[in-house]
């Protein structure tokens, strides 16, 4: 079975990588052009490119899908199935119809729950406790396709937007090479979504990521969680703007939003609309990520204080 392999970054490399190490052959492989990365700037080609050049694949970098050049260059490979994980780009009718059995997607939920952008940082800020991935027959909708494949997975208390990635990485790659297998046999079946049961996976901005000491130290500790490692959740004080990367809740209350209740070696205990937000391991600006134990040791912060307002 002949594979076109769509993806660009890591999620989509474990993918890959699975399917190398199977029996299907993967003919060429499209990904998302060189970006500028670093203090140098310098082109960086995505992680599906990589581990396709280390392997001799034929890679293709279109800008767009679009165009009649593109899709000629993929009509004549003449693949059985594209494979798509995080690829970044439309696939246009004329391309999902191009392979012979279409285009399988590997999702980062339990569809319909969490279509679009960001499945795995709104799945941690809704409190979920279940996720997991979907392989769905792609369509011209949003993640509206049928449902081929679902393999669940847990969402722990600790789960980080990262920890939770690595681990549907690893299932996504384990589950696509399943849908194949079963394609193969002519017992993968397709069922069709519920549309009443859809929730949408905005995408992530920045702004979302500000503390608002006003919510409930449950709803901050979530926030921390689902934006680690991307974009980071911060907080201003004094001007200065911490990010921080790991915290904890705690029923503890006793003043007012955003002051200032405890600080010791455990961590920078802050008042919320409810209970109390502990903040365990923070960065200034310039600076490394640090233990608050370490933070502390050039940072100035004392009870009484308070953070900036949203």
């Amino acid at each position: 079975m002949k594979i076109i392999f769509a993806g660009t970054p890591h999620f989509a490399a474990t993918a890959l990588q699975a399917l190398l190490s199977s029996t299907f052959e993967v003919v060429a492989v499209l990904t998302q052009p060189d970006r500028p990365s670093g203090r140098g700037m310098q082109l960086i080609p995505s992680p599906v490119k990589q581990l396709a050049l280390q392997h001799d694949i034929p890679v293709l970098q279109p800008v767009t899908l679009k165009t009649p050049e593109a899709q000629q260059q993929i009509a004549a490979i003449r693949a059985d199935v594209m494979v798509v994980a995080a690829y970044g780009l439309i696939l246009p009718l004329a391309v999902l119809q191009m392979p012979a059995y279409g285009c399988l997607n590997i999702h980062a939920s339990l569809l319909p729950h969490w279509r679009g952008a960001a499945p795995i940082q709104r799945a941690i800020l809704a409190g979920d406790t279940e996720t997991g991935i979907t392989i769905m027959q792609m369509d011209e909708g949003l993640d509206t396709g049928a449902i081929l494949l679902q393999k669940k997975c847990m969402i722990d208390v600790i789960d980080t937007a990262q920890t939770l990635h690595d681990k549907l990485a690893r299932l996504g790659a384990e589950a696509i090479v399943e849908a194949l297998n079963y394609l193969k046999k002519g017992i993968l079946i397709g069922q069709q979504q519920d549309p009443m049961q859809a929730s949408y996976a905005q995408k992530i901005v920045k702004s979302e990521a500000k503390l608002d000491w006003t919510k409930s130290a449950a709803e901050l500790e979530l926030e921390v969680r689902a934006y680690n490692p991307v974009p980071v959740a911060f907080a201003v004080f004094k001007d200065t703007t911490l990010k921080v990367w790991q915290a904890s809740k705690s029923e503890e209350t006793g003043g007012n939003p955003g002051i200032v209740l405890n600080v010791d070696k455990r961590g920078i205990q802050v008042a919320c609309g409810q209970g109390s937000l502990i903040l365990e391991v923070l960065q200034r600006p310039n600076g490394k990520a640090l233990s608050v134990s370490q933070f502390i040791q050039g940072f100035i912060i004392k009870a009484g204080d308070s953070f900036n307002p949203v």
